[in-house]
């Protein structure tokens, strides 16, 4: 899971970093809106954490902007108590959810688990595609029945895939997953050696064939 943390408080934002940044989730911060616009257009986020009262403008601008691609990256906004009026404004213009400062991370993170099931599965711990079972809690996936061994890089990828399901995923988007330098050769490599490992465990294991290789672009997983 990618998280965007758009916060100008660096210790909290680091402290948020810290709590939710356990394994199979990776977490950016951007201190204000001009490096939360840089992290938007290079990548999608599950999850985009929108500090609203920024140094260099309001966080409403990064939300319209996110709308403006047609991104559907959940949303929590993150505001002061007195911000009632921009909270109703970020909810109208596509916000997932908004919690109040100061900040309890317990139910920050699981406000912002709860948004990234809406946005990418439809609200569901576990998805079922047939005879694939996935338990996207318990970091798990079954055939028939039965666990497929997967490894935690393994079962992130099946994870992105199933987010994006019926879509073609690029392969810079996987490898981003692997390393912050996707343009490294052996990043690249490696994506592909994991890939390519998921594919034979899930053939192995009885699954149909879900992953597609789509040729010089990525790979599609079909629902």
């Amino acid at each position: 899971m990618e998280l965007l943390i758009v916060e100008d408080e660096r210790s909290l934002a680091e402290d948020i970093k810290a709590y939710l940044e356990v394994p199979g989730t990776r977490c950016a911060i951007a201190g204000n809106v001009r490096e939360a616009m840089d992290h938007i257009v290079d990548k999608p986020f599950d999850c985009v954490i929108l500090d609203l009262g920024l140094p260099d403008g309001n966080g409403l601008e990064v939300l319209r902007e996110l709308k403006r691609m047609g991104r559907t990256d959940g949303v929590v906004i993150v505001s002061a108590k007195d911000a009632m009026d921009d909270r109703i404004e970020g909810l109208r213009i596509g916000a997932d959810d908004y919690i109040v400062k100061p900040i309890h991370l317990a139910e920050l993170a699981v406000r912002v688990q709860a948004t990234v099931r809406r946005a990418h599965f439809g609200g569901q711990d576990r998805l079922q595609f047939d005879e694939l079972v996935i338990d996207l809690p318990g970091h798990t996936a079954e055939v028939n029945g039965a666990t497929v061994p997967l490894t935690p890089t393994e079962f992130r990828l099946l994870r992105l895939l199933t987010a994006s399901r019926d879509r073609v995923l690029p392969r810079h988007v996987i490898a981003e997953h692997l390393s912050d330098d996707p343009e490294d050769d052996r990043v690249q490599e490696l994506a592909y050696a994991h890939m390519k490992n998921l594919k034979r465990k899930l053939a192995e294991a009885g699954c149909s064939d879900r992953i597609h290789t789509v040729h010089g672009v990525g790979y599609r997983f079909s629902a």
